[in-house]
């Protein structure tokens, strides 16, 4: 298999940082700081989660996300409860209201980039979405 050369991969990761600073200076200047996003994000995507779980997951340290929780629980979009097998442990559960916060936001920049979209060709549109789909398997 052909190896792919440094200056393609800067170009690759050029792409996507620039499409990303686009998408975050679309958003609202109330919308979710980073931190709450990713906690959020993985909440809703994997159910409820000890701030270690969640931290580890996420590739930072509890200790980083502490204010964060602190912050969301305190906005009533997530809720801390004793774990059922070991009460010492607190679980982390997105609430009803930390789902609405957490799809505005991301329909703020699907809104965004839907409207980017429409200025490419159906063809193009088709390479971006195999080109997505790629990057999950890569983020994996």
């Amino acid at each position: 298999m052909e190896r792919v050369s440094m200056e393609a991969a800067a170009e690759i990761r050029h792409g996507i940082m620039r499409v990303s600073r686009r998408m975050r200076a679309a958003r609202s200047p109330e919308a979710l700081s980073g931190n709450k996003l990713v906690v959020l994000g993985h909440l809703y995507r994997n159910g409820p989660a000890s701030a270690g779980e969640l931290a580890e997951a996420e590739g930072q340290r509890p200790q980083s996300l502490t204010r964060v929780f602190a912050e969301l629980e305190a906005d009533g979009l997530i809720s801390r409860a004793r774990a059922e097998q070991d009460r010492r442990q607190v679980v982390l559960t997105i609430t009803e209201q930390g789902t609405d916060a957490l799809r505005r936001d991301v329909g703020e920049r699907d809104a965004w980039l839907a409207g980017a979209l429409d200025g490419l060709t159906e063809t193009e549109r088709d390479v971006l979405l195999i080109a997505a789909r790629l990057m999950e398997r890569i983020a994996e």
